[in-house]
């Protein structure tokens, strides 16, 4: 069996089949694992590309970080607590209370000044009423979040200083831009049903010791063969059963079953027409991430993290332990989601806009000497989960047997997360198990020739 695809979906995928009991070969066309969420070194600096978060009810992810034995290298909140700044104000907290959902975040709601009395009264009404919206309607689906946010009460400054907040880095839209139904699924899975559910993760290391070096050590160890640096050109269905790869400059690859761990606007170009991949898999779009790395001479942020509201800057993150920094300095990474406009930015527009606004948002950013500022872009950071997108994600099954997808792209129920990757690996190594198994083929791989 071939996995080609070394994110968090192929990675996961590998390791599920081999516990199944295939003999495995991951293809990954990168000199390292971990898809998206990785680190390089810049400037001295162990950077990860963006700030990757998780919450307490990833448990799919969460399983996987037991598996690599990495769950040393993250840190999850004991209670969900978010510190709302704006320029010139004491943060404002967002956290949950030991109440049972959804009372555990009354007493924020009704201490957040950033909205009026009014403001918070609908926003309860609308967090009641989000409670009872199906997911899993085709008429949700095709519903704008933000269109029903202002249906339902709520006025610009709620939507900007409230529901952005968890909209923006989660489905990485605007609500304007969002399906209700994806928005639905994110509130009610993260706050609304459990209480502690929203709690917040984070790796307190490089991005790559966990998802490159953790990851090939427990894929070696369940006797998954990696090539790195492999790109896979084309799977043809084999006239005797299975499959080959051709891969750019290498031996064509044998396999009995496929799983296609790869970007969406990708897999059309890979898999044989017989697997029938629906057009509509490419016409999901892709939304950007924009994140800047500032390094400043001393310590401007105390907490680990804030999210910003009248100001440009959404979430900003100490990153400094885990990027090596030292002397005294402060390595802080701002993740600008839903990030069109900020992707056609030069970096000295971003610096210009952003180094003011975040002296505006942190005091002690004023007199700080700014030692570096860079910039990393992810054009095509995920799929826009917009309406109507729901029924443009296929599951792992294709109508070519044996040929199975995989990736935060499917549909999983969730939007394009780390959680949503690791889920659909798992989905499509359950269904290529089960079709080798009903194929009477052995588990193999068969390998190069």
């Amino acid at each position: 069996m071939a996995v080609v695809g070394g994110g968090l979906a192929g990675i996961t995928a590998a390791l599920d089949c081999a516990r199944g009991g295939a003999h495995v070969t991951l293809l990954e066309s990168r000199p390292r694992l971990g898809g998206a969420a990785y680190s390089v070194q810049r400037n001295g600096l162990n950077v990860d590309n963006g700030q990757h978060v998780f919450l307490r009810c990833c448990t799919a992810y969460r399983e996987l970080l037991g598996r690599l034995d990495a769950l040393d290298g993250v840190t999850l909140q004991d209670r969900l607590a978010i510190p709302v700044l704006s320029p010139g104000n004491a943060p404002v907290w967002l956290r949950r209370t030991g109440l049972p959902a959804p009372l555990h975040l009354a007493q924020s709601l009704i201490g957040y000044r950033f909205l009026s009395l009014r403001d918070r009264v609908a926003a309860a009404i609308a967090m009641t009423a989000l409670r009872r919206v199906d997911p899993d309607d085709p008429a949700n689906d095709n519903r704008s979040f933000g269109a029903w946010l202002r249906a339902h009460g709520q006025r610009p400054a709620a939507i900007e200083h409230l529901w952005e907040l968890i909209v923006r880095p989660t489905l990485n839209l605007v609500s304007d831009d969002a399906s209700l139904a994806q928005a639905a699924q994110v509130f009610q899975t993260g706050l609304l049903s459990s209480a502690s559910a929203g709690d917040i993760g984070w790796a307190r290391v490089p991005l790559s010791e966990i998802h490159d070096v953790a990851a090939r050590r427990a894929l070696s160890q369940a006797g998954v063969e990696v090539h790195l640096r492999m790109r896979a050109e084309a799977i043809v269905a084999a006239p005797g059963g299975g499959f080959q790869i051709e891969a750019s400059g290498r031996p064509t690859v044998h396999a009995d079953a496929v799983i296609v761990a790869v970007p969406n606007d990708r897999v059309g170009r890979l898999v044989p027409a017989s697997a029938e991949v629906p057009a509509t898999v490419a016409q999901l779009g892709s939304s950007p991430i924009v994140n800047l790395h500032v390094v400043y001479d001393r310590r401007v942020l105390e907490l680990p993290f804030v999210a910003g509201v009248d100001t440009p800057v959404q979430y900003v993150f100490d990153r400094t332990a885990s990027a090596s920094a030292s002397d005294g300095r402060q390595y802080l990474a701002v993740s600008l989601s839903a990030a069109e406009a900020e992707s056609r930015m030069t970096v000295q527009e971003l610096r210009e806009r952003y180094l003011p606004a975040l002296a505006d948002l942190l005091p002690s950013a004023r007199d700080a000497h700014v030692e570096q500022f860079f910039v990393t872009r992810e054009h095509n950071a995920t799929f826009r989960a917009a309406p109507g997108a729901r029924a443009r994600r296929p599951g792992p099954r294709t109508r070519q047997p044996g040929l199975v997808l995989a990736g935060a792209w499917t549909d999983t129920g969730w939007p394009a997360t780390m959680e949503s990757a690791v889920r659909s690996g798992e989905a499509a190594a359950r269904e290529a198990l089960v079709t080798l198994a009903a194929s009477a083929r052995p588990l193999t791989m068969a390998g190069a020739r």
